[in-house]
């Protein structure tokens, strides 16, 4: 049977994503109740070799528009790395979802058999990846994706916002 990629992977961005924004609310208040510049939330880091939150949340919302973009066989919405707020990451988080949902589950499931080719690692030693469009989704997307997702709930948590697994998983349908 053939994988459905759109029920495996728009769901999945617009629930996670959304749930990332309301946590992001929830890190804005915990800044203003503890009076801290929210900017010291969004360039916190788990580690010192980690992203720091804004990162994480960029590359979260680079997923899963990439993805679907591949996948269309569309451009990739171009978003400039430069939010320095809250307001501007939620804002990102918002269009990235709009995005997502523009493209019709039809032309999405009917790359299951396309080949993907991605172009990683720095400019001076880039790699090849080729993917099925199938294994594209739900062994590099997803992982990658929820892994983002995942770290900036995290680091908020480290932090001390009150958030919890319902907080993570949001709106579930």
């Amino acid at each position: 049977m053939p994988v459905n990629l759109y029920d495996v992977s728009v769901p999945l961005f617009t629930q996670l994503l959304g749930s990332l924004s309301t946590v992001l609310d929830k890190g804005a208040a915990f800044a203003q109740t503890k009076k801290i510049d929210p900017s010291v939330l969004l360039q916190s880091r788990i580690a010192p070799d980690m992203y720091p939150l804004v990162r994480q949340v960029q590359v979260a919302t680079d997923a899963a528009k990439g993805c679907v973009a591949r996948l269309a066989g569309v451009e990739i919405p171009s978003y400039p790395d430069e939010e320095k707020t809250m307001e501007e990451i939620k804002a990102r988080i918002a269009k990235t979802i709009d995005f997502v949902r523009s493209v019709p589950a039809e032309t999405i499931n009917a790359a299951a058999d396309k080949e993907i080719v991605l172009q990683m690692g720095p400019q001076n030693n880039r790699t090849e990846r080729r993917f099925k469009g199938a294994a594209f989704v739900t062994r590099w997307v997803i992982p990658n994706f929820t892994f983002h997702c995942t770290t900036s709930y995290d680091i908020l948590r480290h932090n001390g916002v009150e958030v919890g697994k319902r907080d993570f998983l949001g709106q579930t349908q």
